[in-house]
């Protein structure tokens, strides 16, 4: 089943199937990678104001010489800032140095305060975050192409869905063969969300690069472990992928995807039976864990 180059979101947008992610990048490393990356073909940049980074992407779009046009750029809503959506839409335009985003996502279904932002604010419903989302999008269309949401579980996404009035146009979640979300993905498929997978090889330094069965794929391919983590999500109908690097030759490298078999596939997602963990586990106070499986963290 050959990989797509781009997924069409309910909006009717093409959103490209890869993308650099950014979260975890070293300060004063993200501008050169955006840059490096937009250079070399890459057309899908991922953000969010919690990553603190946001403006050395928009430096790195600029520097890249990439018409904005030509580029699909996401970032996130905060959690400490869901009570004021409208501010933090025209702080994040600021920060990136544009006028419009093609995605804006709710990063997690948690209102956090703002004075301790790793305490939960039990004051105000997420709910509302996403209405307020809503009327932003509707009122503003030459800001926010599309809207969406990060880190929901089936459970959220129904309660979500119960009283939107927009349907997200994209989840985004942590998916890799040991984090296969596979009931996220279906219930996603059934209701036209685009999925994009994050850590998609698990962490730095992940136990899946060196996994026998991925070595195995990666050996017969001629390409490196990670390039069939990525390839993987690559190949799945309705997802999109975010490989983060800051580095030139792994930038280029993981945007070399392969065309995997169903047999290969299913190979690949039956590693989480022997091996199942998260990269990113929400322990905030007053938020546990989400309604995501509970797993061994990294």
């Amino acid at each position: 089943m050959p990989a797509s180059t781009s997924v069409k979101l309910n909006t009717g947008a093409e959103m490209p199937t890869v993308g650099l992610g950014t979260w975890k990048s070293a300060p004063g490393a993200v501008e050169h990678a955006v840059e490096y990356a937009l250079k070399n073909g890459y057309k899908h940049i991922d953000t969010a104001a919690a990553y603190k980074n946001e403006s050395e992407v928009g430096q790195g779009i600029a520097a890249s010489g990439v018409p904005r046009g030509s580029i699909f750029l996401t970032t996130k809503l905060d959690n400490p800032d869901q009570k004021e959506a409208a501010q933090a839409l025209e702080s994040s335009l600021k920060n990136l140095g544009t006028d419009y985003l093609d995605l804006w996502l709710m990063h997690w279904p948690a209102p956090m305060t703002k004075d301790t932002p790793a305490l939960a604010d039990k004051t105000h419903d997420w709910l509302d975050t996403w209405k307020d989302m809503e009327k932003l999008f509707k009122a503003h269309p030459d800001k926010l192409k599309a809207i969406g949401v990060s880190n929901f579980s089936v459970e959220f996404l129904e309660r979500l869905l119960a009283v939107a009035t927009v349907v997200p146009a994209v989840n985004q979640i942590e998916m890799h063969p040991s984090c296969p979300a596979e009931d996220v993905l279906e219930f996603c498929r059934s209701k036209g969300i685009v999925v994009t997978a994050y850590s998609p090889l698990g962490s730095d330094n992940s136990p899946l690069l060196t996994n026998e069965i991925v070595k195995k794929l990666a050996d017969k391919y001629s390409v490196q472990p990670a390039n069939i983590l990525i390839s993987l999500q690559a190949n799945k109908p309705g997802v999109t992928v975010l490989p983060k690097s800051v580095t030139n030759s792994r930038i280029l490298s993981n945007a070399n995807i392969v065309d995997l078999t169903e047999e290969e596939i299913a190979e690949l997602q039956a590693i989480d039976k022997m091996q199942h963990f998260r990269a990113c586990h929400p322990s905030w106070t007053g938020w546990g864990s989400l309604g995501f499986p509970d797993c061994k963290d990294l």
